[in-house]
């Protein structure tokens, strides 16, 4: 019995949220419906951690489902490169649900939590299945599901600001042309190869050579999924979806659903489209590389204005995906490692961050950094972690974000590019602005005569401090992240043909 269940693990990971969803509903409950939700996603963590630990040697599980082989049937396909970022996705979930008990008992009606609840699983059902599947067809299948609860989500917000509804609307319309963009870049592949199997993709691309319709075919999935990881300047629905999402869902969302876009993109250019033709590393050179350089700078620079806390860190977050995207960009292994790192790293310092919002949210009733003076002697743990995960946001050393920016300044020196590094340097020196901005109204400035906030409780404060803890930790013993990172990115370069560069 446990070896049938131990084999399949895969499907498991997605059918079991899938499976759960609907209880939520049916429970009737939101206490009910939080427990089924929370076991639901400490199993998937573990499935996750199984899978990671059976795939960090290198090799890989091939899934068939209903026992139909490839390219006929559809694969569920797991190497060390899905494996991180399935453990991401499942352990961000594990730590928001048990956070968001009392956050979302704040911030959302008692009649409409089994909704929500309902909706959070099947978010982490889709973006599970969207890093798992190996099939192209099956990402669209997966994103829409993940996408289309995620307007839930962020909508659920309303009951706070109705401004959430705008938020989700307008999330909704760039979300639907960037998964129309992709779906078509998807049939253009299928027009060229007849298969959707993406190893199946790779094999049959490289065997028809170069073509202006698998050119458009990578500009479609570029686009699509550019607007679904809010690369500059596609980046319009993010800030507003961040700042009126109740605050459990932009912990979760900011952790994770950027991070499986990037992934998805990944897959896409290193593995499907991972061609020996110059176009796309000409595209990654010519239009990512600048847009990553400014996302860096231009999103920061939004950032100091903000008062509102979410929307800083939601422009800070744009800003940390250009430091992604320009590891890809650099064409090198060194660059990549530096990207595939800092989407764990980035994932626990602003899932971290968020947290810490929420509890200031709760406590205070808006995130607007003014009203946030003095809270720092009503709440010393919830300042201090956020002082400690704005340092790693800033990259200050022993903290994951310094191992981010070490690797990316290191890829640029490579390469003999010193005004990059440069670049890298300076834009961490906008961090630091926006940073101070929220510290010094926290410990400097006089609280609010007659105004008494409470420290948030256990179970929002333990979850941000075990982020916290884990940003430090890897800050200081990076040798697991960089491993599994490392061999993540020699497993893409081995399954491109691109010319790499020394």
């Amino acid at each position: 019995m446990m070896a049938l269940i131990v084999s399949n693990l895969p499907a498991l990971q997605v059918a079991l949220p899938i499976i759960a969803a609907p209880f939520c509903l049916i429970l009737g409950r939101g206490a009910w419906a939080w427990a089924l939700a929370t076991i639901v996603s400490f199993v998937t963590f573990a499935i996750s951690l199984v899978l990671f630990a059976s795939v960090y040697d290198g090799s890989i599980i091939s899934y068939h489902m209903g026992g139909w082989a490839p390219p006929i049937g559809i694969e569920y396909r797991v190497d060390i490169v899905n494996a991180f970022v399935l453990l991401i996705v499942s352990g961000v979930a594990a730590l928001v649900l048990p956070y968001a008990y009392r956050s979302v008992a704040d911030e959302i009606p008692a009649d409409r939590q089994p909704i929500f609840y309902t909706a959070f699983l099947l978010c982490v059902a889709g973006l599970l299945g969207v890093t798992i599947t190996g099939d192209a067809f099956n990402v669209f299948v997966f994103l829409e599901i993940s996408s289309l609860s995620t307007y839930a989500l962020v909508a659920s917000g309303a009951w706070r600001n109705k401004r959430a509804l705008t938020a989700s609307y307008n999330y909704l319309i760039m979300g639907t042309v960037g998964a129309t963009f992709f779906v078509i870049g998807i049939g253009m592949l299928y027009m060229i190869t007849g298969t959707l199997n993406m190893a199946d993709l790779a094999v049959r691309i490289a065997d028809h050579g170069d073509s202006s319709t698998l050119h458009m075919g990578f500009v479609f999935i570029l686009i699509g999924i550019g607007l679904k990881l809010a690369m500059f300047p596609l980046h319009l629905w993010l800030p507003n979806a961040y700042s009126f999402a109740p605050s459990a869902v932009t912990a979760f969302l900011a952790a994770t659903a950027t991070k499986v876009a990037v992934y998805v993109m990944l897959r896409f250019m290193f593995t499907v489209l991972g061609f020996d033709f110059e176009f796309q590393a000409d595209t990654l050179k010519l239009v990512v590389f600048p847009l990553a350089v400014a996302a860096m700078f231009a999103a920061s620079l939004v950032a100091i204005f903000q008062d509102d806390l979410k929307r800083m860190l939601a422009y800070s977050s744009i800003a940390q995906i250009g430091y992604i995207l320009l590891g890809l960009a650099f064409l090198t292994h060194t660059g990549l490692l530096a990207s595939i790192v800092h989407l764990f790293n980035h994932a626990v310092t602003k899932g971290a961050l968020f947290m810490v919002a929420g509890c200031f949210v709760l406590s205070t009733g808006t995130s607007s950094i003014s009203s946030l003076r003095g809270v720092g002697r009503d709440m010393p743990w919830t300042a201090a972690a956020f002082v400690a995960g704005g340092f790693s946001l800033i990259g200050l050393p022993l903290t994951v974000g310094f191992i981010s920016k070490w690797y990316l300044v290191q890829a640029a020196l490579e390469l003999g590019w010193w005004p990059v590094a440069l670049l890298i340097m300076a834009s961490s020196l906008l961090a630091i602005i926006y940073v101070w901005r929220v510290v010094e109204a926290v410990y400097l400035q006089p609280a609010p005569e007659g105004i008494t906030r409470k420290e948030a409780p256990l179970s929002m404060l333990v979850p941000a401090w075990i982020l916290v803890g884990l940003s430090i930790w890897f800050g200081v013993s990076a040798s697991l992240t960089t491993t599994a990172a490392s061999r993540a990115a020699d497993a893409l370069i081995g399954q491109s043909q691109i010319l790499w560069q020394e």
